[in-house]
């Protein structure tokens, strides 16, 4: 489905556009950033919540010893979980921390949202397949109406980018791209 229409307050949720994962050598980093810093500007313009979404070392509670043993394994520099400076930054943005795929759980991200009147939410960032589409996947299931910028997103394992898009993404939103996107806010 592709999007129709923006409701009267959406939400640009920002996905794991942070130095370290950045860093990581995921192709189309540059496309994809100025697409985020865009639609950021965008919605910052039309005085609608930016949400920029990092994630921690560590990882999600349950079987550890593969994470812990890849955590070990490399020392990640100081600045790993900054946010990519192109995306800028507001008083009014919504910083969510995350330690798990998803940005909802036991982040607060759900009632920050629902605080400031949000039932829509366009989502990107990096991975696709995971922090991106574990985001969508609990938004659609807390009831958001689910938007996809294909453009602005990104993923180091093409076959599970696609998948994503072409098999998962269509059945929880509307997909769009960011011109589509940033033509429809800005009318």
């Amino acid at each position: 489905m592709t999007l129709t229409t923006l409701d009267a307050v959406p939400a640009l949720i920002l996905v794991d556009l942070q130095k370290g994962i950045l860093a990581s050598g995921y192709p189309g980093v540059p496309s994809v950033l100025d697409k985020a810093a865009t639609l950021a500007h965008a919605f910052r313009e039309h005085a609608l919540p930016v949400v920029l979404v990092n994630t921690s070392p560590g990882g999600a509670p349950g079987r550890t010893d593969a994470a812990h043993a890849r955590q070990s394994a490399r020392q990640r520099p100081r600045d790993w979980a900054d946010l990519a400076p192109e995306l800028g930054s507001h008083p009014d943005d919504i910083l969510i921390t995350k330690r798990t795929w998803g940005a909802f759980y036991d982040t607060g991200l759900d009632e920050k949202l629902r605080a400031r009147g949000v039932a829509q939410l366009v989502i990107g960032g990096v991975a696709t397949s995971r922090g991106v589409e574990s985001t969508a996947r609990a938004a659609h299931e807390h009831g958001y109406h689910v938007v996809l910028p294909i453009d602005m997103m990104l993923d180091s394992d093409q076959t599970s980018h696609e998948h994503s898009i072409g098999h998962i993404f269509p059945r929880i939103g509307e997909i769009t791209t960011t011109a589509e996107l940033l033509k429809i806010l800005c009318s």
